[in-house]
């Protein structure tokens, strides 16, 4: 019972450094998911949301030329593949107080995918 009990204990600590882990990205799938953001954001200019060009190591809330929420400027994210997809799973929940009102891409694929797709197309 108790060498049962240790391998269950073994196997959770193993698995939860992976859970956090996001699955592979398609950018070609994800290019598609993004035409879903162009109501509001392009990669080149600002819309509704900021523009997306040079976004991965960037400070949320950082273009000079955009009009971010106080909430997004005061986050302290800087945007990568694991802020991004905690971001885009629930920016309210991330970033109370956010103008993003878009609820959330909810499919960790679809995230992942996506993220490949900005990781190519927002490449200065």
């Amino acid at each position: 019972m108790i060498v049962w009990a240790l391998a269950v204990l073994i196997a959770a600590a193993f698995t939860h450094g992976q859970a956090g882990e996001m699955p592979a990205g398609d950018p070609v799938r994800g290019e598609t998911i993004y035409h879903k953001c162009q109501g509001c954001h392009s990669i080149d200019r600002n819309r509704v949301g900021p523009k997306h060009m040079g976004l991965f190591g960037r400070k949320a809330g950082s273009l000079p030329d955009f009009n971010y929420s106080e909430a997004m400027k005061n986050s302290g994210i800087v945007w990568s593949e694991q802020t991004l997809d905690a971001f885009l799973a629930d920016p309210r929940a991330m970033v109370p107080g956010t103008k993003m009102t878009y609820a959330g891409v909810k499919n960790a694929q679809d995230r992942a995918d996506l993220i490949a797709y900005l990781k190519e197309a927002t490449k200065e």
